[in-house]
């Protein structure tokens, strides 16, 4: 036998061998990835497989029901920090009527949850295990879930150990402030009278969801003490600035209501922010204090003499 002919008799069984171990091979493979997909995701929900190790991305199991599909999904973990009657029940609807955000209310305005820090740690780690529930739960799918948190309900009691825990935690803080500090003191006083004299049909309501019933609430014009007037405008502003030097060290956004109303750009901001799909977000409160400040102010001429010439002289124009 000639050595050419051994030669091609040696490369057809090369080739028959090679053949051979790689449909082998390429079975293994197949069996294995049959054996190992998961579905994570479902039309509508976010399904992120990349930057798996980012420190604000967080899978969590909860003990009250089971993610199903969704268990690989990524969850941001956010906190609406605020002051009363600065937009953040309207900010907060528009967060939920995004289909993949959970911003569960003021969890904080009920004491008992406040009592001390260690309280507070227990209720933000059933907040972010996704084991509380209310009418904003998205549950399994929920792709960003936060809470809303007010400065005088605990938040600027314990500042060290709650800043540890946001940072730890991977918590993202959106400051929500309001420019024109006038205009949030009436809304201020306007919602504390309304809480006793109950002005629609005997219900007191925070936010309403019509022009009718926003024009009754608006009727009430809220006396002002023109006297601690500066002192009360000031001291909103250091309480707003002692919050962000705070809580600076966190990842952060700060808004303002008025730009969110005048720039509505903004709120795609926020929602790249938490890193979820941009949607149209909506929501069906309605501004209950329209126009120039003379019609919702009852000593319009005295507030009107004491800021002009002022720091503060800006808010008696300004809309919103």
């Amino acid at each position: 036998m000639s050595s050419l002919t051994i030669k091609m008799i040696m490369l057809v069984i090369a080739t028959v061998c090679g053949v051979y171990i790689c449909s082998v091979c390429l079975k293994q493979i197949s069996n294995q990835t049959k054996s190992s997909i998961e579905v994570i995701g479902r039309p509508g929900i976010i399904c992120e497989t990349n930057n798996l190790n980012y420190p604000y991305l967080h899978y969590p199991q909860p003990e009250t029901f089971s993610r199903a599909e969704c268990a690989g999904n990524p969850v941001r973990f956010f906190v609406i920090i605020t002051m009363q009657r600065s937009g953040s029940g309207w900010f907060e609807t528009l967060l939920n009527s995004h289909v993949n955000v959970s911003s569960n209310g003021e969890i904080f305005s009920v004491m008992d949850r406040r009592d001390n820090v260690s309280s507070i740690i227990r209720t933000l780690d059933k907040v972010y295990n996704l084991d509380w529930f209310n009418s904003a739960s998205k549950n399994e799918c929920s792709a960003a879930v936060g809470l809303k948190w007010m400065l005088n309900q605990g938040l600027m009691d314990y500042p060290e150990e709650i800043v540890e825990y946001f940072n730890r935690r991977g918590v993202s803080a959106v400051f929500l402030f309001r420019r024109n500090l006038l205009r949030r003191l009436i809304s201020v006083l306007a919602n504390s009278f309304d809480r006793h004299a109950k002005i629609l049909n005997g219900t007191h309501k925070s936010h309403v969801h019509s022009l009718e019933e926003a024009e009754t609430l608006s009727k009430y014009k809220p006396l002002i003490n023109s006297t601690s007037l500066l002192s009360s405008l000031k001291e909103t502003e250091f309480t707003m600035a002692q919050a962000l030097t705070y809580f600076n060290s966190t990842r952060h956004i700060t808004l303002y209501y008025e730009d969110l109303i005048k720039n509505r750009t903004k709120l795609a901001d926020v929602q790249d922010f938490l890193g979820i799909p941009h949607m149209n977000l909506t929501s069906r409160q309605v501004k209950i204090h329209k126009g120039h400040l003379r019609e919702h102010i009852k000593n319009w001429i005295d507030v009107n003499k004491t800021l002009n010439g002022t720091a503060y002289e800006k808010f008696l124009q300004l809309d919103y």
